[in-house]
């Protein structure tokens, strides 16, 4: 398995179609997916379907990433940047419920911004969630984000945070 990012505790390695059944199970939490407005997939084959057409790598050179346990093995779900259609680069992250409040998203979100800055030399990385999404605004902040906007994401009021290069560099 070739890892993108490694951490203390996890490897974070491109999606693979055979991800597909942690896609789809991810999916189907409608406790992980109260926060994001995806519909979960209709099947394992629709997952990797989504996996199968999955381009940012390519187009981009960088994307989601599989969260890998290092010492287990265990899929904990996904994080990774994404470059949006209005030019920003987005860190995002979606873990199964029983890795919540483990640590995890502060964890592999800060390799991501490392990354981010120090290999792909981005100048700014926004995060977003719903507003009700209490935990992931205390990571955004917890990780160096500060308030931008007021935004909406699949019909759901956000709020927007970002991190910039500068901000960033003067942190570490």
């Amino acid at each position: 398995m070739e890892g993108v990012i490694e951490t203390e505790r996890f490897l974070l390695r491109e999606l693979k179609v055979t991800d597909a059944n942690m896609f789809y199970s991810l999916n189907l939490d409608p406790e992980v997916t109260s926060f994001t407005g995806d519909s979960a997939f209709r099947s394992i084959s629709e997952a990797m379907e989504f996996l199968e057409n999955y381009s940012d790598y390519k187009k981009n050179g960088f994307g989601r990433w599989a969260i890998v346990h290092k010492v287990t093995g265990e899929l904990w779900g996904w994080c990774g940047l994404k470059k949006r259609e209005d030019i920003q680069v987005d860190l995002g992250y979606r873990l199964f419920q029983d890795k919540w409040r483990k640590g995890c998203a502060t964890e592999v979100g800060k390799a991501c911004i490392e990354f981010g800055f120090k290999t792909l030399n981005l100048n700014e990385i926004v995060a977003e969630a719903v507003i009700e999404n209490k935990a992931s605004f205390k990571v955004m902040e917890r990780l160096g984000f500060t308030y931008k906007m007021d935004s909406k994401d699949h019909g759901m009021p956000t709020k927007v945070y970002s991190i910039t290069r500068a901000n960033y560099l003067n942190q570490h």
